[in-house]
């Protein structure tokens, strides 16, 4: 059983109502109470809120005709949303269903990667240096091994393929605006300075669909609830043949 957090009359705040409560109010504002003071507030806020419930049933403003009328607005809203589940709510889309949308939409869902290695140093005159010998000749492998601070220096500097938000900005915006084989100027990051290789432009229609499953199934489930959602209206029309009568509101 929850633990008891306050009481009000006959009403029980549990530790499991707290935690709802900061669930419903959202991670950007529930941030603002994750401290013993913040649960505090949270609780003594939720005793405001019996309070006031208790004092409009005693004065029976549940009675209130203004009430009365937003009540009803509001069942009407629930019940369009609820509708609405209903009619899409128990739909799955299969695995042909998914890899029909990605055939279909194969350049939206694309995305462009690269494939890169880089010589990381601390600072930006050791990168020019770098650089220049490599111009002069030396093998960008070696002097990754040679010179760079990162990992990757064991396997010659080489990052492997990746896309766009995998690497921090600075990197990603110098790395994708290279040409295949050109070398960039030393690049600033957090972590000191890049020299980076572009290795190979990897172009749209080579993204798979494993690559990008999880946005077609999104996209798949969309289409489909859309489609059920049009039918029913569809069907709903031949039903009860609404009438516009004027949807000019400006003239």
């Amino acid at each position: 059983m929850s633990k008891l957090v306050a009481k009000i009359g006959d009403k029980e705040i549990t530790q499991d109502d707290v935690v709802k409560f900061i669930e419903e109010i959202g991670p950007q504002v529930a941030m603002q109470f994750q401290s013993e003071d913040g649960i505090k507030a949270i609780v003594k806020e939720m005793v405001n809120q019996e309070l006031l419930l208790l004092d409009a049933k005693k004065n029976k403003l549940d009675q209130d005709e203004e009430f009365l009328r937003v009540l009803e607005e509001t069942k009407d809203s629930l019940l369009k949303n609820y509708a609405f589940t209903k009619v899409i709510g128990n739909l799955e889309v299969s695995e042909d269903e998914i890899k029909k949308v990605f055939e279909e939409n194969k350049d939206v869902f694309a995305k462009d990667t690269i494939d890169a290695s880089h010589i990381l140093v601390d600072s930006k005159e050791k990168a020019e240096e770098i650089k220049k010998e490599i111009e002069e000749g030396k093998n960008f492998e070696d002097a990754a091994r040679e010179y760079s601070t990162c990992p990757s220096k064991d396997a010659g500097g080489a990052l492997g393929e990746f896309g766009r938000g995998q690497m921090v900005k600075e990197f990603e915006e110098a790395a994708f605006a290279l040409e295949e084989k050109q070398i960039s100027k030393p690049v600033k990051t957090q972590f000191g300075y890049h020299i980076i290789r572009l290795n190979k432009k990897n172009s749209k229609a080579e993204t798979e669909l494993k690559d990008v499953y999880n946005e077609v199934r999104a996209e798949a489930l969309r289409l489909k609830q859309q489609q059920a959602y049009l039918e029913k209206i569809d069907e709903l029309n031949k039903e009860y043949k609404p009438e516009i009568v004027d949807d000019n509101l400006y003239k």
